[in-house]
């Protein structure tokens, strides 16, 4: 599955990607995947960050956008990723931070 416009991959977390949250609630809803890198594949992340970043992320998205989004934990092989999955939300929703 190829990045397109409701599908994008980041190699690590970084909250500027709230941004991207904000826009897929905003369109047509979307996924947004961490630990992989352009190219689709799996680099994984750390059972820390996972940890880590299961709780904080929805904490994130909620405080900032009033939304819920999807955060799951998924594995290939070895290596674990996280799942970010935004519905289009019926109103527009701004960031406030």
């Amino acid at each position: 599955m190829p990045e397109h416009q409701t599908i994008e991959w980041k190699e690590s977390w970084h909250d500027e990607y709230l941004e991207w949250i904000c826009g897929y609630a905003n369109a047509y809803g979307g996924t947004l995947y961490i630990g992989k890198n352009d190219s689709g594949d799996v680099v994984g992340i750390s059972d820390k960050d996972s940890r880590k970043l299961l709780e904080a992320i929805p904490n994130k998205i909620t405080d900032t956008m009033g939304i819920v989004a999807d955060v799951n934990l998924l594995y290939e092989g070895d290596l674990q990723y996280i799942e970010i999955v935004v519905e289009k939300y019926p109103l527009a929703y701004q960031l406030s931070w």
